[in-house]
């Protein structure tokens, strides 16, 4: 495995700092996760991603507002090459896990720090869902995923690994900082740039990438390019949205599975 001389230390909960450090789990690094003596929040959220995202880690309770709890932290610092958070800049202090603590007991030590939002507002409180409230991402109803901290979780990977090879190649610490805010901007810029709002291309403009009902749930079309667009012609007569509507309301859906199958167009069934 690529990473297999990797050792990453995280005290980061819930879920971005998590699916950083399985990523690099996957890619062969060792993992040791720090879990504050209440445990992880998502583990009563979601026992079944928290499992997932913790499988072969090792996993350690300290109170690392305990003297004991922060020196045995501290030891496990010494030795790893990376170190993930995703508490507030003001709580790392207490914590002794502020970069200015953290690069004096590991001078080769590349840190990445989760927060918020960037520069002097990373103490700033904020969550996936107002991340993406911020961007235009929710619209009267819940996200059905959460976007900001799935991309930041990835952005802190990738982050984690340039700052490996940047300590190989300097021989001193990095600090790296992954907002969440500008996660959900990166992940909003097809709809900041015209594509997916109400009434545009992917935003329901185009009747062949569009959802439509049929006879006993709904389908996915995303006939966009225009080889599958002539294909769906072909076989229904239209690409008129109307006209579309009426064909797939005439069979149920696992009919219409089959039919893009056999014709090679991109659809699928939509889960519930």
């Amino acid at each position: 495995m690529p990473l297999s001389s990797l050792h990453v230390l995280s005290v980061a909960v819930n879920l971005p700092g998590p699916v950083a450090t399985r990523a690099l789990q996957e890619a062969g690094a060792q993992v040791t996760t720090i879990l504050p003596p209440g445990g992880d929040p998502m583990n009563s959220y979601s026992p079944t991603l928290f499992d997932a995202l913790h499988e072969g880690q090792e996993l350690l309770t300290l109170d690392l507002r305990s003297d004991a709890g922060r020196a045995r932290a501290h030891e496990l610092l010494a030795r790893a090459d990376v170190l993930i958070t995703s508490s507030r800049p003001q709580a790392l202090v207490r914590m002794g896990m502020d970069f200015r603590t953290t690069s004096a007991l590991n001078p080769r030590l590349c840190q990445v720090d989760i927060v918020g939002f960037p520069g002097a507002d990373a103490d700033r409180p904020g969550h996936d869902l107002t991340y993406q409230a911020d961007q235009g991402l929710v619209d009267r109803q819940l996200p059905r995923t959460l976007v900001s901290d799935m991309a930041g979780g990835q952005q802190a990977a990738f982050e984690a690994l340039s700052g490996v090879m940047l300590v190989e190649a300097t021989g001193r610490p990095v600090h790296r900082r992954v907002a969440l805010s500008e996660a959900a901007a990166f992940m909003a810029l097809p709809l900041t740039h015209g594509l997916t709002g109400p009434g545009q291309l992917l935003g329901g403009g185009d009747p062949c990438y569009d959802v439509y009902d049929t006879s006993d749930g709904s389908v996915a079309l995303a006939a966009l390019e225009p080889h599958f667009r002539e294909r769906v012609e072909k076989v229904t007569g239209t690409t008129e949205r109307e006209g579309l509507r009426g064909h797939f309301r005439a069979h149920p859906t696992a009919y219409w599975v089959e039919w893009a199958a056999e014709h090679d167009i991109p659809l699928s069934a939509c889960q519930r």
